[in-house]
């Protein structure tokens, strides 16, 4: 997780923003803490910092409108790789970001008021740790990548300035396809949206689309149910390994690819149970709450833990008699 510091902003939270920027396509929502909620979804008009800055900032003014009161603090989910000096270091789907600084932009966007950023994986699996009640969430988004995220005691264990939780990049197959990444046989190159087509269509000698591989899948084709059987394998292959390590107390799987398949989420679970060593027995596995949403609710759940910390800060602030 990668948050910058906070920004000073107004003192009476009023209206919670979030914001997922995805590779083609933005989504906003703005919270209320009556429980109103406002939502926009649109796609990038053109290429360019500049243009997506400027369209992003249409936005949020056509919102603003939308809501009562203020933004008091505002979640950023970000699929990109941010240095330590906040700046873009890598982002394959827009790769014009790279080398924006994310502090001074959000900060002219929102000023004077509470911003911070993280992966997309790691708000997906705080969006999701909140829906479910469960502290310990392991994550996985499957769409056009393939992101995740661990949530320890309801927030992200990756940690401030540790980076993000990179499901996508562990390597299932180290003779694989070739990621985007420059490695062979990360788990988003055979196990994505983009990939799980394309192993469809060499398996029924044709191109295939998103609805096509749902039809046969409910059909039963064998072409079909070949080419998701071997995607959830290599999920659970990548949950397997984590769930060594860091013991999550559940597995919830999301991202509007997966969303939109039969069985997708059985497929994972009867591969997990397959995987697990005596003694050892999988985390159970569910499909997500918030569907291909995660992140958009898991940025609004960066804005009120923000608001939280600023408040947290001031109330401290106000206990310490003057020098």
């Amino acid at each position: 997780m990668n948050l910058p510091s906070v920004v000073a902003g107004p003192r009476e939270p009023a209206t919670w923003l979030g914001l997922d920027l995805g590779g083609t396509k933005v989504a906003l929502r703005a919270e209320t803490d009556s429980g109103e909620a406002r939502e926009r979804v649109l796609r990038w008009h053109g290429r360019g910092v500049a243009s997506d800055l400027a369209q992003l900032a249409c936005e949020v003014g056509l919102l603003r409108r939308e809501v009562p009161g203020v933004f008091a603090a505002v979640g950023v989910a970000l699929p990109a790789t941010v240095g330590p000096d906040d700046r873009v270091a890598v982002w394959p789907s827009r790769p014009e970001w790279t080398g924006l600084d994310v502090r001074r932009a959000m900060g002219e966007l929102f000023p004077g008021t509470p911003f911070g950023w993280a992966d997309d994986g790691d708000l997906g699996a705080l969006a999701e740790a909140e829906a479910t009640g469960c502290a310990d969430v392991l994550y996985v988004g499957v769409g056009t990548g393939v992101g995740g995220g661990l949530t320890s005691g309801a927030g992200p264990l990756p940690g401030l300035g540790r980076g993000s939780f990179e499901l996508g990049h562990v390597v299932t197959d180290p003779d694989g396809p070739r990621c985007r990444c420059g490695r062979r046989g990360c788990l988003q190159s055979t196990a994505s949206g983009p990939a799980t087509l394309a192993r469809a269509s060499r398996l029924r000698g044709a191109g295939t689309t998103y609805g096509r591989l749902r039809a046969g899948l409910a059909d039963q084709e064998p072409w079909a149910v070949q080419a998701v059987d071997r995607t959830c394998h290599r999920i659970a292959l990548a949950i397997t390994g984590v769930r060594e390590l860091l013991h999550p107390g559940l597995v919830v799987v999301g991202g509007g690819f997966a969303a939109g398949l039969p069985g997708f989420v059985d497929t994972v679970a009867h591969h997990l149970d397959a995987l697990a060593r005596p003694g050892v027995p999988a985390p159970p596995v569910q499909a997500s709450c918030r569907g291909g949403l995660a992140s958009l609710y898991g940025a609004v759940a960066l804005a009120r833990l923000l608001g939280r910390d600023q408040a947290r800060t001031a109330a401290l602030a106000s206990r310490v008699p003057p020098g």
